[in-house]
């Protein structure tokens, strides 16, 4: 087995999704998971090939946001489109990857990636409110590479 097969069991990949489910609903926000075994790129530089390779960035609102985890190189990255950050402070995502780093020092990676969805969620939801007329533009399934 590789070792993103082995980073998430099917249960925890589920409970992944139940947050992102959870946390779109409180925002127009769009959040994706993406996990790779291995990358020779900087983490923010794969981070945003994947985006573009899961059309993200093709929100109505360009307000996508991608958790980005390389397992074997124990790499990780937020990112967030261009109509989040034309808003947010430049320190926007800091907090959020303070929370999933943490548990993902403690090995803890299901735990952290609920955690940091969840908490992306919320710090969307004051710039980018769920609205009635509001889709679910992209998967909430975790991607692989």
């Amino acid at each position: 087995m590789s070792k993103t097969e082995d980073f998430l069991s099917e249960t925890e990949e589920q409970e992944i999704v139940q947050a992102i489910v959870v946390a779109e609903k409180n925002t127009s926000g769009e959040i994706r998971v993406h996990i790779e075994e291995h990358s020779k790129k900087a983490p923010l530089e794969r981070a945003q090939e994947v985006f573009f390779e899961l059309k993200m960035n093709e929100t109505t609102e360009r307000n996508g946001v991608l958790f980005y985890v390389c397992v074997a190189d124990k790499k990780f990255a937020i990112i967030g489109d261009k109509g989040i950050n034309d808003v947010v402070q430049n320190d926007f995502w800091n907090s959020t990857k303070e929370v999933v780093i943490a548990s993902f020092k403690e090995n803890q990676y299901k735990k952290g990636l609920v955690e940091g969805v969840l908490k992306a969620g919320e710090q969307l939801k004051s710039y980018f409110p769920s609205q009635d007329d509001d889709i679910d533009e992209l998967s909430n399934e975790i991607s692989r590479g």
